[in-house]
């Protein structure tokens, strides 16, 4: 591990695989001793540009994402130094004008759709966790989201998926399987968490002996 006091996680795999119920479960376990990070949050802000135009952005694209800011705010959190981080509003497509401070933890999770898309940021990673699911599961629980939390309709979550979530999951995830630590089947099954868990309390024990 790169600092013993300060582990990173990575909880990555396709929309609605079950990544953030999983990173959930995992900060939860460890209570104050962890952190939880959202990839989501560091979406680019495009204020200059209309909302409709905001809309067609692919967000599923590593370059919607400031990637320089989040491999930033990680290095300082392994650090033990606190960030400002930055919240995202769905609704809206842009950037909320509140930035929350964050200490750091000793258990550190980030969980997001790209965390292996992009070599700088997957270095920072200590741990690396895969989530797969069945693509008709996933983007069944993501269209559900999409309607109830982001404001979305049915025909506009489909038409998202069909042109960039499919062809960018085939594109900037699938492949990136191949560097996770860990591949789990489904983040939301209760034997995956409590595996995870242990495993994680045992890494943390032996880095620290």
């Amino acid at each position: 591990m790169k600092n013993k006091d300060n582990l990173i996680i990575g909880i990555c795999g396709g929309t609605g695989s079950g990544k953030t119920t999983l990173a959930n479960r995992i900060a939860e376990a460890f209570g104050d001793d962890s952190l939880l990070i959202s990839m989501d949050s560091y979406y680019k802000d495009h204020p200059e540009m209309t909302y409709d135009e905001r809309a067609k952005i692919n967000y599923d694209h590593p370059d919607a994402f400031d990637m320089k800011l989040l491999c930033s705010h990680l290095e300082s959190l392994k650090r033990g130094k606190g960030i400002m981080c930055p919240t995202y509003d769905f609704t809206t497509h842009l950037r909320r004008e509140e930035w929350l401070h964050v200490e750091s933890r000793p258990v550190i999770i980030i969980e997001g759709i790209l965390l292996f898309a992009c070599p700088e940021l997957a270095d920072v990673l200590d741990i690396k966790v895969f989530v797969d699911a069945d693509a008709d599961v996933r983007i069944l629980r993501r269209l559900v989201r999409d309607v109830k939390e982001r404001g979305r309709n049915i025909d506009s979550v489909v038409s998202q998926y069909l042109t960039t979530v499919k062809p960018m999951h085939e594109a900037y995830i699938e492949p990136f399987k191949r560097l996770a630590d860990v591949v789990v089947q489904d983040g939301r099954n209760p034997i995956v968490s409590t595996m995870l868990i242990d495993t994680i309390e045992r890494y943390t024990s032996e880095t620290r002996d």
